[in-house]
């Protein structure tokens, strides 16, 4: 099961210093063993609400796969040029189940509330 890296990515003054640009000319490199790809980088439309800033939207085969990218000692040591010289907000979300529907998922929740509502 695939899972996505979203960043939701502020630069200072909105152009990158060169710690940024270093970490960016280094960073593929970091993913490439971990079986990681960018689905999509850049600014937004924002439609509703507020997002300053800009996305970088990534695919790794498996959670697993994810943590260790993240946790791995090639990526830690660039870890530093992103974090000091830019706000991110990082997660990780796996990706739903084959057969998903958001109108099953619904009939999940109000059986899990009947059980709740028996039990009490």
């Amino acid at each position: 099961m695939s899972t996505y890296l979203i960043n939701h990515l502020r630069i200072p003054g909105d152009v990158p210093n060169e710690q940024g640009l270093s970490y960016l000319e280094q960073v593929e490199a970091t993913v490439k063993p971990y079986g990681g790809r960018w689905l999509a980088q850049g600014g937004v439309d924002v439609i509703e609400g507020a997002w300053p800033g800009s996305v970088v939207l990534m695919e790794f085969p498996s959670r697993a796969d994810a943590e260790n990218w993240y946790n791995s000692a090639e990526y830690q040591a660039i870890l530093p040029l992103r974090v000091n010289n830019s706000i991110s907000d990082l997660v990780l979300v796996d990706s739903v189940s084959p057969g998903f529907t958001v109108a099953g998922f619904a009939q999940q929740v109000r059986a899990a509330i009947a059980a709740a509502g028996a039990q009490s």
